[in-house]
């Protein structure tokens, strides 16, 4: 009868089912991949965008939403450690050699001995290994010399890293023996990004893929 099909029709149709099904379900797991480009001038944060991912918590604050997944892993607090040296005894050479460029003198003349031995050791880029015990107290002095810090309050007029203070601030906890980055620590770094770099996570079933 019209209204029956044939064993090659109901083949056929269920062939259009499973075909309809598969690109049913590769539709919804296609709608939970989650593809994004940041785009920006260099120092424009677009790393930082990245680490703040990473973290582990979700904080919506006034409409501000950082999204936090796993976190940093041993293997990551590891890599940043060196990173966290670097970036503040750079900070501090960068304030020393600011201080000629703008004419101005330490509190105690003392000081210029301590900062010669932190360019020195800049300039020999051993700023990613832990401070001696010699160079930590050079660098605690210098930060804490009035000259210092008058050079510092004028940091708009030369080219320093947005978290020389926290860094400086945090000496002490900073050059102790048994060191461990936070995450604030981590997510306040700077490193030079080159090429395009990749980074997946997964946030509430939706998997991303950031491109920077």
């Amino acid at each position: 009868m019209g209204c029956t099909l044939s064993a090659e029709e109901r083949a056929a149709l269920d062939r259009s089912k499973a075909i309809e099904k598969n690109l049913k379900e590769d539709g919804i797991t296609a709608a939970k991949d989650v593809k994004l480009l940041l785009l920006g001038a260099g120092e424009s944060g677009k790393s930082t965008i990245v680490k703040q991912m990473k973290m582990r918590e979700v904080r919506n604050d006034l409409q501000y939403l950082i999204i936090h997944e796993d976190g940093f892993s041993g293997d990551d607090v590891k890599q940043y450690k060196p990173v966290v040296y670097s970036n503040t005894i750079q900070s501090l050479a960068a304030i020393v050699r600011a201080m000629d460029t703008l004419g101005l003198e330490y509190g105690d003349k003392e000081r210029k001995a301590d900062a010669k031995m932190v360019c020195d050791v800049v300039s020999r880029m051993e700023d990613t290994e832990p401070y001696s015990p010699e160079l930590l107290t050079a660098m605690m002095r210098l930060w804490a010399d009035s000259g210092i810090q008058e050079c510092f309050s004028r940091a708009r007029e030369y080219q320093l890293n947005d978290s020389a203070q926290y860094y400086l601030d945090s000496l002490d906890r900073i050059g102790a023996a048994d060191y461990q980055p936070t995450e604030q620590d981590i997510l306040r770094t700077r490193v030079k990004t080159t090429g395009i770099v990749e980074t997946h996570f997964t946030f509430k079933n939706l998997h991303f893929s950031i491109e920077q």
